[in-house]
């Protein structure tokens, strides 16, 4: 994820300067925030657990999406070199996390060879995702330092780097497809998804989930290719919002009539998930206004937004591990000679949760500093511990005073 620079000069540019600089294709701002928005949506939903987060923002649909778009940017470039680039970028930050968890899971007794040849060849898999990474269902006890499921729960969020994985191998045909029939393409995975996500027809185990994920976001990574060719702004705002709205209703009355054991969580009800998500994305888009910086007040988050898109790939793969290591942080309270009233005890309990909330957030910030690093290499750039743009915006501010200033 390349680092972008916001904030204007504070002297004024020569026009030369300025009309140089507004051809520089730059970071979508609007975007990066709402990749920012995602990510901190699938840590609260993680964290606290809650159904209607899945409607009122579906995190992975636009995360796709803006991924979509910014491989059509990309493919401008030979598509093998593109690939390699995508791939270069994911996997190392994937090898510093797989490091660390298989190393808990080693050390807590898993052994993938009791699943013989086939467990040992799973494990390929935290090299290079092109299929589900293996992992123990119940590991330790419910009585030791972390829940038994942990390693289901800290590896949960791999299924995304499989997915994207396969996302951008498939996208230059997927490009080449939607320029030359673009609503065939745009509408393909919606029927898809309607097929393999309702159980007209069955694929069993991951290669099963591994199409299904493929089918109720891949309409989410062609909108992707459709916001960068201008295709959704060639459409009347009114149109594409009514025809977008009737989609995501159909997803809400679909899911009303399918809801799995979470209620109303989306990712338990393929169908609804696709095209809520997808008509969720489309008002995004139309409404894209390509910002260069943040406006207004939003220009306060300018920072975070910058630091969030830069690691984005660090936080999303952490941020499980990091939730539940907060667990044995809040245990502590337990121990604090005031607390450990009937009444204190009641009030852990109460608010556990939110204290794991204000945890997380700091030890997301650790990992950061620890291991977020790993993107800048796997990108082919100076490591950078906390790459919120400051250094960036500060060197602009200092060429732009030479270039007035020198004659």
């Amino acid at each position: 994820m390349t680092q972008h620079t916001t904030e204007p000069a504070p002297v004024p540019e020569p026009a030369a300067a300025r009309t140089a600089d507004a051809a520089k294709p730059g970071r979508d701002r609007y975007l990066d925030l709402l990749r920012s928005i995602a990510l901190v949506r699938v840590v609260v939903y993680h964290l606290f657990g809650w159904a209607w987060l899945t409607v009122l923002f579906p995190s992975m649909g636009v995360m796709f999406a803006l991924a979509g778009s910014l491989m059509a940017r990309s493919l401008k470039r030979p598509a093998a070199s593109v690939i390699r680039s995508r791939i270069r970028r994911l996997l190392p930050p994937l090898w510093a996390f797989a490091a660390v968890a298989l190393t808990m899971m080693f050390v807590n007794g898993w052994n993938p060879a009791k699943d013989g040849a086939r467990g040992l060849a799973g494990l390929a898999n935290y090299l290079v995702p092109f299929g589900a990474p293996p992992y123990p269902e119940q590991l330790g006890s419910a009585s030791g330092l972390l829940d038994a499921t942990w390693a289901v729960q800290a590896a949960g969020p791999l299924w995304y780097l499989r997915a994207y994985l396969w996302f951008v191998i498939a996208s230059p045909l997927l490009l080449w497809a939607f320029r030359r029939a673009p609503w065939p393409t745009l509408l393909a995975p919606l029927g898809l998804t309607a097929v393999v996500g309702t159980g007209l027809v069955t694929i069993p185990g991951e290669t099963g989930n591994a199409v299904t994920d493929f089918a109720v976001y891949g309409g989410c990574w062609v909108l992707g290719f459709a916001h960068h060719e201008g295709v959704l702004q060639r459409i009347p705002r009114y149109l594409s919002v009514s025809c977008a709205s009737l989609v995501m209703a159909f997803g809400l009355w679909w899911a009303s009539g399918h809801l799995g054991p979470d209620g109303w969580d989306l990712n338990d009800i393929p169908l609804a998930q696709a095209t809520w998500s997808f008509g969720f994305v489309v008002i995004l888009l139309q409404y894209s206004p390509s910002w260069r910086e943040l406006p207004g007040r939003l220009a306060q988050w300018e920072k975070l937004v910058t630091l969030s898109n830069n690691r984005a790939v660090t936080i999303y793969l952490w941020h499980n591990l990091l939730i539940l290591a907060t667990v044995p942080l809040v245990d502590l309270l337990y121990r604090v000679p005031f607390l450990q009233s009937e009444r204190g005890v009641e009030a852990i309990g109460s608010t556990y949760t939110l204290w794991m909330f204000a945890l997380v957030w700091p030890l997301i910030g650790l990992a950061v500093l620890a291991v977020g690093w790993v993107e800048d290499l796997a990108a082919k750039r100076r490591p950078r511990l906390w790459p919120d743009g400051t250094e960036r915006r500060a060197g602009r501010r200092s060429r732009t005073g030479a270039a007035v200033h020198g004659g």
